[in-house]
């Protein structure tokens, strides 16, 4: 460290002298003039990538940021460097080509960070197949103007060049040499802001970058352009882990479940064993729907009597990652993470997986899962096969007609009614089921309205006139807004639910049975409308002003406590000590170890807990490294916190919590990497043959 600082200060003192002389012949002009292709490509590209940063990551620390510009700076100082050897009426193919480049870079990850609230990775490149699918989805909600920005970059290089062409620059001959020298120094001066770079760096930056699980810290302090590459070695990295990290993960692997507390029994243990289980995956149902009415109707009735009847739990978060539902599945049977780089049910869908309808399979339950869209979205015709489902309902299964549909396919209301003629089969065939219905319908972009039903989300008023008679006043309120079409859109996805209901009844399937409702994860709809839905100013048909004393915060911290979704265990005939709202923070990855004590089933390498062992000491991990528990939430991008109680937060929690987050980030994904489950099966496999062939 010390020879690099005094490297460091030479070419420093070295600058500064070059500084001085060029002051003083007046090169600095002269400089401009004969690089203005370089200084438009290098001015353009950063550009391009603070636009970027400044328009994503909404906090103090990112506006005031130098670090990243550094970063930034550098990488295209280097790549502008080398356009120097070729002549110069070669470098503007060379130029525009990198500039091309580096905008589309901004662009994929500014249209990326709308939906998923992440930057891109290459590792998601094998999901563009999908992207047809909810094609309307990505320019409805996520394509913005801003996006069209990042391609005015390369349109100006391209004006700059033709006016240079005008004034034949480009025809200028320069000796191999000099080109040699020009590269040279530029390369140079690249280099030294990369090292000015390096020492704004700490041992937690350069950790995160190895790590990539946090990528919106890492653009903030390390640039796109670095993010990208680095990127690139992470989504590689697993197949290179593959072959040779084996033994580090399964160390990792062995001490965190030799450590991990033992599952006692409880007053839930086994007091749904027998039962038949229906599951339904709620697609984009979030927990606050469940407290809105409009002109006194509910948004959600049916969830709202389910909850009131049965088991109610209130602060369930879905932690999924660029997965989404597939994310959301994979927790919910298997109590492990999404990955860290692709994910699981594209990337790692022929691995071992202790998972629910695998483990209840062993119990003599028949388990099926239904879906009325492709089999093949999500790579689900796979991974449902691993994950121990004896039957997969896909598109094909089903009747669908132009009428019965909304959106990406088949509408809930005509999937619930088919699969429960299916169901009535397999209840006659089978003396114990377990089944998952996926709902569809309530899929971005929430578009469909005409099809929804009349559901106004507008505030009507009945006010007195001065003449003493009644009159019924209208104001727009949630119309026309993206979140106000989500409201009309769950509202009548929530109605097929309860229609659901209804027919599980009447054929009998709801005898001996319980209901587990989740939805998979939140709308990712944008915080402004949040904002018009809680200060709605119906005097002006607009947002109350922060001044205003009526003024409820919504900042970027209650958006994602409001992320949460619903979680419901619900039966027909539940026991009145049953029924309640269950407020501790609870995970996806919670409900298979939660379910199976209930059911009787358990699974060794669960990540989760039984919400019902650990109570309120439970943590909620995300894949960004963020965390929460009763009284705090963590950001670890912005590194501060949220106190949530009046309980003293103390840094030793806040490390602990940190290095448990890492923890489980890292096992969960060596698991799945490295398929730990089928090769420590494999070895226990060997160790009994060994013991019987002794005995």
């Amino acid at each position: 460290m010390k020879n690099l600082k005094n490297s460091l200060n030479r070419l420093m003192e070295s600058l500064k002298n070059n500084l001085k002389r060029i002051k003083e012949e007046h090169l600095i002009r002269e400089y401009i003039k004969n690089n203005v292709l370089f200084l438009t490509f290098v001015i353009t590209c950063v550009i391009n990538s603070t636009m970027l940063r400044l328009f994503c990551i909404n906090s103090a620390e990112n506006y005031l940021a130098v670090a990243p510009i550094l970063a930034d700076l550098a990488i295209v100082t280097i790549v502008g460097g080398l356009g120097y050897l070729l002549k110069p009426k070669n470098r503007f193919g060379y130029y525009l080509g990198f500039s091309i480049f580096f905008s589309a870079i901004c662009l994929i990850n500014s249209i990326y960070y709308t939906y998923y609230t992440s930057f891109a990775s290459v590792s998601m490149l094998s999901l563009t197949q999908y992207v047809g699918d909810v094609g309307d989805a990505v320019v409805e909600q996520v394509i913005n103007f801003k996006d069209f920005l990042y391609v005015l970059g390369p349109i100006i290089l391209v004006l700059v060049n033709m006016k240079l062409k005008k004034k034949n620059c480009n025809k200028k001959i320069e000796i191999k040499s000099d080109r040699k020298k020009k590269t040279i120094k530029t390369v140079a001066v690249g280099a030294v802001i990369a090292i000015i770079f390096i020492l704004t760096l700490t041992p937690t930056d350069m950790s995160r970058l190895v790590k990539q699980w946090n990528r919106e810290y890492i653009v903030m302090k390390y640039g796109i352009y670095i993010y990208q590459a680095n990127d690139v070695i992470a989504s590689v990295q697993p197949k290179i882990n593959s072959l040779f990290g084996y033994d580090q993960a399964k160390k990792l692997f062995k001490d965190y479940f030799k450590d991990k507390e033992e599952h006692q029994d409880n007053k839930y243990t086994n007091i749904f064993e027998g039962k038949n289980v229906i599951v339904i995956h709620g697609e984009s149902l979030q927990t606050n729907l469940m407290s809105l009415s409009f002109n006194g109707e509910e948004v959600t009735p049916n969830l709202n009597k389910l909850a009131e009847e049965g088991m109610f739990f209130s602060n369930f978060y879905s932690p999924v990652s660029v997965g989404t539902s597939s994310d959301a599945e994979l927790m919910f049977n298997t109590s492990l993470l999404p990955t860290k780089s692709g994910t699981a049910f594209v990337s790692y869908s022929d691995r071992t997986y202790n998972a629910t309808p695998k483990l209840l399979g062993k119990m003599g339950y028949y388990t099926f899962s239904m879906h009325g869209n492709n089999a093949d979205f999500w790579n689900r015709r796979n991974m449902h096969k691993s994950l121990g489902y004896d039957r997969f309902y896909s598109k094909t299964d089903y009747e669908v007609t132009k009428e019965n549909t909304v959106g990406l396919g088949i509408n809930d209301y005509a999937f619930f009614n088919q699969s429960v003629e299916k169901m009535t089969k397999i209840a006659k065939k089978n003396d114990k089921w377990y089944g998952m219905l996926m709902m569809l319908s309530n899929h971005t972009p929430f578009s469909e309205v005409d099809k929804y039903g009349d559901f106004p989300v507008d505030m009507k008023e009945t006010v007195t006139k001065e003449d003493g008679t009644a009159e019924e006043v209208t104001y727009p309120y949630m119309e026309g807004t993206k979140l106000g079409d989500y409201f009309k859109s769950a509202h009548y996805a929530d109605g097929a639910i309860g229609e659901l209901i209804d027919r599980l009844d009447e054929e009998g399937l709801l005898e001996n049975t319980i209901l587990v409702i989740y939805g998979d994860h939140d709308a990712r709809l944008p915080r402004a409308d949040y904002n018009r839905l809680y200060n709605y100013d119906k005097e002006t048909d607009s947002v109350l002003d922060k001044e205003d004393p009526n003024y409820k915060e919504y900042d970027s911290y209650q958006y994602e406590l409001g992320r949460k979704v619903p979680l419901i265990i619900w039966s027909k005939d539940m026991d009145k000590d049953l029924v309640g709202e269950y407020s501790n923070v609870m995970s996806m990855y919670d409900v298979e170890p939660t379910l199976g004590n209930m059911l009787g089933y358990s699974n060794e390498y669960a990540l989760g807990h039984d919400i019902f062992d650990i109570k309120d000491q439970n943590i909620v991990v995300f894949p960004n490294g963020n965390w929460l528990t009763n009284d705090v939430y963590y950001n670890s991008q912005k590194e501060e916190y949220l106190s949530l109680t009046d309980k003293p937060v103390t840094e030793e929690e806040i490390k602990k919590n940190n290095e448990y987050a890492s923890q489980l980030l890292d096992v969960s994904n060596d698991i799945i990497v490295f398929d730990l489950l089928k090769k420590d099966q494999t070895d226990e496999n060997k160790v009994i043959q060994a013991q019987e062939k002794g005995n």
